[in-house]
């Protein structure tokens, strides 16, 4: 089944544009943290890192996770049975879902950036830039999260190229901005942190601006007014229904690294550096999990609208193989080449925290494979209408492994940093087992029902 010629074709057109565009997404704070990192130090690393771990996380539960994943999903299902107005009408009030709900978190962001970054418990030094960075950034972040929305739209239908053009878009005007406005060059005068965040916002402003005009043009599925004027409430309780479990699975999973993070602040800044690095690093390596997992939910789903279960489990084992390989790829390099890895971020003569992140790189391959097999079939899942099994089996893996033994080790035992990596190393495990008992066991209710029906 993993070989079918055919299906590995259709999966990779479908993922690899998906793989390349988180990886780009990723890319935006990887370019921050990089160049602040040579700018000003583990200081300005950790700045930057809480930060956007809070605009990052923000993003993936409410948007990315919960309602974009919804839309994919939907889309696909309707597509598949050939229903282009449910999509279309599911399309729209996706996106005035996502629209409020973005406003909504701009505006949470914007005026409580200093009380968020006092509850993570960072000092005043980092609160008093962090203040500035989170408010810059959060302008661009409303507009993004709605792209994010409208993104979901196109995949849903299998177009996962338009989104990657969009993305490299907004990384290359971030990246030039990043080294002009940080670092003042051709008489602009030098920002710093504030630079950063001011590149970042310019750039997701104009990856928002080229995808509304692509929508508005181009899409195959097009939001349309008429359906909010005579909106049926049935199918925006279909859309809340699949979101908000898919939310709370990334509330659990961003939820769960969050708090981790803000007690790992309390083993000091070479510590939280070293974190942060090493967080960056593998945020990288796992956006072709996510990609995959993309084109898990946009495959399933039409072959879930389609009534062809056998091909949709084909489809979910394929992507999950594939990812798996590309995982372990990048496992590789952060067992072999961590400290390289890890000193594109900060200067040589922070040498503590170049050591200290090496260190927490290499348990990070462990995780690698566990983390796809968990994210791709979630993704599959969540493709067939299930986001419930993938937020529970989050919820337990994050909630009920990860923090209290991450507690246990920062406050009781004193262990240092790496031995949280160890921690997570073990949580990816367990739920990759769970999530893959869950997946086969619902393939089979499905296959029963199926029979029964004939």
């Amino acid at each position: 089944m993993f070989y079918n010629a055919k299906t590995v074709k259709h999966t990779v057109s479908i993922a690899l544009p998906a793989v390349g565009e988180m990886v780009l997404y990723m890319m935006l704070w990887v370019f921050d943290t990089m160049m602040v990192g040579i700018y000003g130090g583990n200081k300005a690393v950790s700045t930057v890192g809480i930060c956007s771990e809070v605009l990052y996380i923000t993003l993936n539960i409410f948007i990315i996770a919960g309602v974009s994943v919804s839309i994919v999903s939907l889309v696909a299902r309707s597509i598949g049975s050939r229903k282009v107005k449910y999509a279309e009408e599911y399309a729209t009030l996706g996106l005035a879902a996502g629209t409020l709900l973005s406003l909504a978190l701009f505006l949470t962001i914007y005026s409580f950036s200093g009380g968020i970054l006092r509850l993570a418990g960072a000092d005043e030094d980092l609160i008093r830039y962090g203040i500035i960075y989170l408010r810059t950034a959060s302008v661009g972040m409303f507009f993004y999260m709605i792209m994010c929305v409208l993104n979901g739209i196109l995949r849903g239908y299998g177009n996962t190229k338009t989104p990657l053009l969009a993305s490299v878009i907004v990384n290359i005007v971030n990246l030039a901005l990043d080294w002009i406005l940080i670092f003042g060059r051709f008489g602009f005068p030098e920002l710093g942190i504030k630079g950063a965040a001011i590149a970042t916002s310019f750039a997701q402003i104009m990856g928002f601006f080229f995808i509304v005009s692509y929508v508005w043009r181009k899409s195959e599925v097009k939001p349309r007014a008429r359906y909010l004027l005579h909106f049926n409430p049935d199918r925006l309780k279909v859309l809340v229904r699949l979101s908000i479990p898919s939310g709370l699975q990334e509330g659990a999973v961003g939820g769960s690294r969050l708090v981790s993070a803000f007690m790992i602040m309390h083993l000091g800044t070479v510590s939280f550096a070293a974190n942060q690095i090493a967080t960056t690093l593998e945020s990288v390596s796992f956006m072709p999990g996510w990609g995959f997992a993309i084109a898990a939910t946009t495959l399933v789903g039409l072959k879930v609208g389609e009534d062809d279960m056998s091909k949709a489990k084909e489809y979910a084992f394929t992507c999950a193989a594939l990812g798996t390989g590309l995982m372990t790829l990048c496992s590789l390099l952060f067992l072999f080449f961590p400290h390289s890895l890890v000193s594109l971020f900060i200067s040589q003569s922070e040498a503590q925290v170049i050591s200290l992140g090496a260190v927490c790189l290499m348990v990070a391959a462990v995780e690698q494979p566990f983390m796809a097999v968990a994210m791709i079939l979630g993704g599959a899942l969540k493709g067939s209408g299930d986001t419930r099994t993938p937020f529970l089996v989050s919820l337990v893996s994050g909630w009920g492994i990860r923090i209290p033994l991450a507690y246990y080790a920062i406050f009781h035992l004193k262990l240092p940093v790496t031995y949280i990596w160890w921690i997570t190393a073990f949580q990816w495990i367990f739920e990759a087992a769970a999530i893959m008992l869950l997946f086969n066991r619902s393939m089979k209710k499905y296959a029963i029902a199926n029979k029964i029906e004939q």
